[in-house]
């Protein structure tokens, strides 16, 4: 394991050698100047595949209308190296989003991609009619990083699936049918769990997802309550509040919200509660803290069940713990899990405790043909592996936390900056037009200096209702001297922003 770490470091580190150049972090830049992108000797493959024009033909007249791309001029990415991603032309950007936190241990990590390529080459798929012992160990290694009895493990293929097999759960186990979700959420885009989805954007026009009822989102900088005091983040809102050190007056007001929502919009008896433990889609959204451990207290005294969805703070990102539900002192009935479960790969699951999984399967002979399939087995096990050997999890603490308080700073600087928050590897900075009023950026100028940051070799994510956060979630062997040219890139497209918008070009 020590020579396995000391390979990673030695693999990360080598990124930042530089034969006759020096690339300084922290320096000081002029409003024009961009930040030099730190070195690294990885070299991409020549792009021999589709002329783009082709490439955006295709996409026009091929793909699902709905299929939005970032930017004026979409990027056509071809190959990626742990932290970085190279478009067709060979240039070079730093992922602070990875493809909507989904590569948790990097792109095309060594370790991963050989154990992909070995199995490819043995045996790719059977069906859960036959025993594999890849995906046997890996259902044994994922439940032993559970606490009991979250021991028995459903495989499934995405997000969507694994809410949607919740949601069957939930009400197999309870006999009741409503399921309760934040305002703001999202927990995926099938036909069942739009019901639980809450972001206006992605809400369909037809009937979708029934019995399916929405909460006020305890939100301590949106919402209608909150301070300096509520979140678990080393960034607390500039909001103030009358808080005191352990109690929330905040959260006490968000639990009165919850109070309302069943005692008015859901039946005396509920099926479940569905709970991102930081909201992603939403933009980097935390909960007061101690609201979920009250929640779900009210929610089992309705004979429901807690559902944790772990898609995107699952898998050691959050830095402080393994899952996002650990942060909040709770246990879950049921946890959901997808993206960084094997970095990219397609593959999901639903961990439930065996009271549960004998209810739904007396309701449902549930059957998943790629449930057992070896080459997830093995790419499942190699992200664990990766995790641990790499210490992904400390570095997502230790890194994440560097880059949070730099961040925290271009708040103190800049007034369209209204808040910046989160935990670990997994943050946002959410755009305003002034802190005063908290009101959102316009989408144009939230696109400029989006557009500014791809231009200097940063790719990062949206989010929020108002599409007005940035979203931030690196590969989690991302380091601190990346951190470093990504604050200044930040820092000099909000520079020239503010430039344009103080000449009145915009």
């Amino acid at each position: 394991m020590a020579l396995l770490k000391a390979s990673f470091l030695q693999m990360s580190k080598r990124c930042f050698l530089q034969c006759g150049a020096c690339w300084k972090s922290g320096s000081k830049l002029s409003v024009h100047a961009s930040p030099k992108i730190p070195p690294c000797d990885f070299t991409p493959e020549r792009y021999e595949s589709q002329p783009y024009s082709h490439i955006l033909k295709i996409r026009k007249q091929n793909f699902s209308p709905f299929m939005a791309t970032y930017f004026q001029k979409p990027l056509l990415l071809q190959q990626g190296y742990m932290q970085w991603l190279f478009d067709y032309e060979g240039r070079r950007y730093l992922d602070l989003f990875s493809g909507i936190v989904t590569v948790g241990v990097g792109h095309c990590h060594p370790k991963v991609t050989a154990a992909a390529q070995k199995q490819l080459g043995r045996l790719w798929h059977t069906s859960p009619a036959f025993l594999h012992p890849a995906i046997h160990e890996y259902a044994e290694k994922l439940t032993a990083l559970l606490p009991e009895p979250l021991k028995v493990v459903f495989f499934t293929n995405s997000g969507s699936e694994a809410n949607d097999m919740a949601m069957l759960m939930a009400r197999s186990y309870s006999q009741n049918v409503d399921i309760i979700s934040f305002r703001g959420a999202y927990h995926g885009c099938s036909p069942y769990t739009l019901g639980l989805t809450s972001v206006g954007a992605i809400k369909p026009r037809i009937a979708s997802g029934s019995s399916c009822q929405t909460t006020m989102c305890p939100d301590v900088f949106r919402g209608p309550w909150g301070g300096s005091q509520c979140r678990d983040s080393l960034v607390q809102t500039i909001r103030k509040c009358n808080c005191t050190p352990g109690c929330c007056k905040a959260k006490d007001q968000y639990i009165e919200e919850f109070k309302n929502t069943l005692h008015t919009v859901v039946a005396k008896e509920i099926a479940g509660f569905f709970a991102e433990p930081i909201q992603g889609v939403n933009g980097v959204v935390q909960y007061p803290k101690g609201f979920l451990k009250e929640a779900f207290q009210m929610v089992r005294e309705r004979g429901g069940v807690c559902i944790a969805d772990e898609v995107q703070t699952g898998f050691g990102r959050l830095g402080t713990h393994f899952w996002g539900f650990q942060s909040h002192g709770i246990q879950p009935d049921i946890v959901t899990m997808a993206k960084g479960i094997a970095n990219g790969f397609p593959m999901s699951a639903v961990v439930t405790t065996p009271e549960i999984a004998d209810a739904f399967t007396k309701h449902l002979n549930h059957f998943n043909t790629f449930a057992g399939n070896p080459l997830a087995g093995v790419i499942g096990s190699a992200v664990l592996d990766a995790i641990k050997e790499d210490g992904l999890q400390e570095n997502s603490q230790e890194t994440g936390s560097y880059m949070l308080l730099k961040l925290a700073k271009l708040r103190d600087e800049f007034e369209i900056v209204g808040d910046v928050r989160g935990k670990g590897l997994m943050m946002g900075i959410e755009m305003v037009q002034d802190q005063d009023s908290r009101q959102p950026l316009s989408l144009k100028e939230v696109n400029l200096i989006h557009e500014d940051c791809k231009n200097m070799g940063l790719i990062v994510g949206r989010g929020g209702l108002f599409n007005q956060t940035f979203r931030i979630a690196p590969p989690m062997c991302i380091t601190k001297q990346e951190v470093d040219f990504a604050v200044e890139v930040f820092h000099a497209a909000l520079s020239r922003h503010m430039e344009k918008r103080a000449k009145g070009t915009i």
